[in-house]
């Protein structure tokens, strides 16, 4: 695998940021998945590590950082880094209701992109989407990947409030709003399966790296898969993405 000029900088007195080449690139976030797995395992105190698009930031929780000495360590880290264990990602298919009582923006949209409504929803649910980041909220996926052609604007004016589930598009983007939230995204449809459950033993069941799909379906396997979701049966369709 190629490697690739990283700088190290300081973040304060606990964290650290590593940034690659400013551009958004699959092998890019591979890299530095690949990078956060052999820290994992050189590192002996208590980090988190934050891997996002172009960067990975590290944050100890046990002691302040040494910054000097953790960079030549980390630059000495990537060049010995190896490349014959591939992280596991995996593609996960949710379901999605495009009906237009979700479906907000879906009209306004299609005449901007200048397709039927059946050929947006048609279009959306047919890519397979890189998760790139996770934040803004708990559990809200940045998912690129998104074709040219459904490229469209954040809304002029953001919603005070979006619903949990809700499915939208902004500039190069796609993502599901994992709980209710004021946003500008164009809604599209609804996820009626949890993305980030704080009781779970891993409250994010996604992670940076891996794929999503979605499946468009209809109102009554909506309901069907929401009260599956809110008693604990449902499972979301998991494939091992080849190494």
């Amino acid at each position: 695998m190629k490697s690739y000029p990283i700088t190290v900088k300081s973040f304060g007195e606990h964290a650290i940021l590593v940034e690659w080449p400013n551009k958004v690139d699959d092998t890019i976030l591979e890299d530095i998945l690949q990078f956060t797995k052999f820290l994992k395992s050189r590192l002996e105190e208590d980090w988190e590590f934050v891997a996002s698009y172009n960067s990975l930031t590290l944050v100890s929780n046990a002691i302040s950082i040494d910054f000097n000495n953790l960079k030549k360590e980390l630059l000495n880290f990537y060049t010995a880094m190896d490349y014959t264990q591939k992280t596991e990602r995996f593609l996960w298919t949710l379901p999605v209701c495009y009906d237009a009582e979700f479906g907000l923006d879906l009209d306004e949209v299609a005449r901007k992109l200048s397709m039927t409504v059946s050929e947006l929803i048609s279009n959306h649910a047919a890519n397979e989407y890189i998760v790139y980041g996770i934040g803004f909220l708990p559990g809200f996926m940045y998912l690129g990947g998104l074709p040219k052609e459904l490229e469209t604007s954040r809304k002029d004016t953001p919603r005070l409030r979006v619903s949990k589930g809700a499915v939208g598009l902004a500039g190069k983007q796609t993502g599901i709003y994992p709980q209710d939230s004021p946003g500008g995204w164009n809604i599209l449809g609804n996820c009626p399966v949890p993305i980030f459950n704080v009781n779970a033993a891993e409250p994010c069941f996604v992670s940076v790296g891996d794929k999503i799909r979605f499946e468009a379906i209809s109102r009554a396997e909506y309901d069907l898969h929401k009260i599956e979701a809110e008693v604990g049966i449902y499972k979301p369709k998991k494939m091992l993405l080849d190494a």
